[in-house]
């Protein structure tokens, strides 16, 4: 008797253990700030190589990363003085080919060892940052290789699409802003090449060089909406950011009510009318003491590089119309799709700290309600590799349960405007 006692308490303190690894190290980790945030936001593990003077170092000396990096420094050099008018020669070479991925995947599971400087930047940063999490079935060493491969991938799909005008998976909201078919856009692609060669001569790692390009193509874009209002919980979410502390949830049945974002089609309109109806709605819901606190989830998408932010549009409407409290409304200003207004959303439970095993509810148009609790899952399957949440009660036309899941922390960087 005394062996099950023991044999229970065991288990019990295992799982307690196995959940508070899960969620508490989410909310306690502060993701490490790089140059920028839409650096850090695509290519954090990059970032960590940049920002963990230990890693840098370990990197920096390596011989066979610096030919990766010297390489991409040439090629720089030499396009200037060979590409012509030829736009995609300045940029291809920028990539990197699978032979280098393979290269500096093979170089880093070599240089890894549990306990220098790559182990420790796994342990303290890679895993409970949870930013790779799709990853971390692997082993430590592996998660690492991975974690780089997507990075890489992602510096190379930017370049597609914001460099060489390769179509994204949503052309008519995320394309490039230039015709490279234009005589004029070699000249354009060259005077990129040339500023990103001068910011990369004093480089000392190897994916400086392509990190940069990337970058640079998504400023001269205007595709800066993955920084749009960061931080947030300093700024636009203050006021609710600072209030989750005292919350008594138990006072609530519902964690937050989700309001989507639906953007107008005339440019000049800030906020559509289904918008609108949408925060109504969500608002009669709040004032009946379901949750203590409405998130208003859109980015600045429709129509194409609108400078209206849908959650900002959705936030002014519940203060100033329906008399929401400005501490009870937490934007999330990035989500493009629906998909993103679930893992957004999600990412925001988890991130600052709310309750993540209470149910949270979608308000919102019956139309894109049925979506959400029909085929939404799917749609996040094929487009992010994972489903940010699982789907509860359905409450109304109007009104579903949903529960967050911790995967929705994963970065997308084929996604690079909200990844």
């Amino acid at each position: 008797m005394q062996k099950q006692l023991l044999l229970i308490w065991a288990l019990s303190l295992w799982t307690f253990t196995c959940l508070a690894q899960q969620v508490h190290p989410v909310a306690s980790y502060r993701m490490v700030e790089g140059k920028s945030i839409v650096q850090s936001k695509n290519y954090y593990l990059l970032t960590l190589f940049q920002e963990v003077d230990e890693v840098k170092e370990l990197l920096r000396k390596d011989t066979q990363l610096r030919k990766v990096l010297e390489g991409k420094q040439q090629h720089l050099s030499r396009s200037l003085i060979e590409c012509g008018k030829e736009a995609t020669c300045f940029s291809s070479g920028m990539k990197f080919t699978d032979s280098e991925i393979k290269q500096v995947s093979e170089r880093l599971s070599r240089l890894y060892k549990k306990d220098n400087a790559l182990g420790i930047l796994v342990s303290q940063h890679l895993i409970p940052s949870r930013a790779y999490i799709l990853f971390e079935d692997a082993v430590p060493q592996d998660m690492l290789v991975k974690a780089w491969e997507q990075d890489a991938r992602g510096i190379n799909h930017v370049i597609g699409v914001y460099a060489e005008g390769a179509k994204p998976y949503y052309p008519l909201i995320d394309s490039i802003s230039y015709d490279v078919s234009s005589s004029t856009y070699p000249r354009f692609v060259y005077t990129v090449t040339e500023a990103v060669l001068q910011e990369s001569r004093d480089a000392n790692l190897f994916f400086t060089p392509s990190m940069n390009y990337a970058l640079r193509f998504l400023e001269v874009n205007h595709r800066g909406e993955a920084a749009d209002y960061e931080p947030m919980p300093s700024t636009v979410n203050k006021a609710a950011f600072d209030r989750i502390k005292d919350i008594d949830w138990n006072a609530y049945p519902y964690t937050l009510i989700l309001v989507p974002g639906a953007g107008p089609d005339n440019p000049e309109e800030a906020l559509s009318g289904i918008g609108m109806l949408r925060c109504r709605v969500a608002a009669q819901q709040y004032f009946k003491g379901l949750a203590p606190f409405l998130v208003v989830s859109g980015g600045r998408v429709h129509p194409h590089k609108t400078r209206y932010s849908e959650a900002y549009e959705m936030k002014m409407y519940l203060m100033e119309t329906m008399g929401v409290p400005e501490h009870a409304i937490i934007m999330e200003p990035h989500a493009r799709h629906t998909t993103t207004n679930m893992r957004n959303t999600a990412r925001l439970i988890f991130r600052y700290g709310m309750p993540y095993d209470k149910p949270c509810i979608t308000s919102t148009s019956k139309y894109q309600s049925d979506r959400i609790t029909g085929s939404l899952s799917a749609r996040c399957q094929k487009e992010l590799l994972h489903v940010p949440f699982r789907n509860g009660k359905r409450l109304s036309n109007t009104e579903a349960e949903f529960y967050p899941v911790l995967d929705a922390l994963h970065i997308n960087p084929l996604e690079p405007l909200d990844p």
